[in-house]
């Protein structure tokens, strides 16, 4: 073997254990992925994974017109569309914008996929305090009927998914945990 050859393989060999010395010591100091309690001390941990269908995502319809029976219809369109719903009720404010969605951190996912159904322009109303995955949608006298199917995937694709002040995303195995 000339020495050509040899001053090769020592440059080679050199470079490698250093790559690998490089490699062990980012995973090994990498304070990224530390625990949900220690990444989220202090906010409110959310879930902030996109339901796989509509049939994941419970939603509560409320009527804030004057319009009889608009809440009852779009509990409906909501449960034809997969959503599972519960009864509708009249709201106690009127409401001008097409809706208002309250929802909570276990239901924060299920917000942006609801809020793709009214094309994005329903006003979201975050409470870091409420329980449940449940969204309550309070329809105003903006609405006028929800997406299509091609509408919402449109509508998906330019949601602005961020995440509610003073929150931190559970992690993808955490967040089926927290949703229902």
């Amino acid at each position: 073997m000339s020495f050509t050859r040899v001053r090769a393989f020592i440059v080679l060999g050199v470079l490698t254990i250093t790559a690998l010395v490089v490699v062990i010591v980012a995973v090994v100091k990498d304070t990224q992925g530390g625990p949900v309690a220690d990444r989220c001390k202090g906010l409110v941990v959310v879930n902030a994974t996109l339901p796989k269908s509509t049939e994941e995502v419970t939603v509560k319809v409320y009527n804030g017109t004057k319009q009889v029976g608009l809440g009852s219809a779009v509990t409906t369109h909501f449960s034809n569309r997969g959503f599972k719903t519960e009864k509708p009720e009249e709201a106690k404010k009127a409401v001008k914008d097409v809706a208002v969605l309250r929802y909570g951190p276990e239901g924060l996912s299920a917000t942006w996929l609801i809020q793709a159904f009214f094309l994005n322009q329903a006003t979201p109303e975050y409470n870091p305090k409420r329980k449940g995955a449940t969204v309550d949608v309070i329809v105003g006298n903006g609405y006028q009927q929800l997406a299509t199917p091609t509408e919402v995937n449109q509508s998906l694709s330019t949601l602005d998914q961020e995440l509610p002040p003073g929150s931190c995303a559970a992690p993808r195995a955490e967040a089926a945990a927290v949703a229902p």
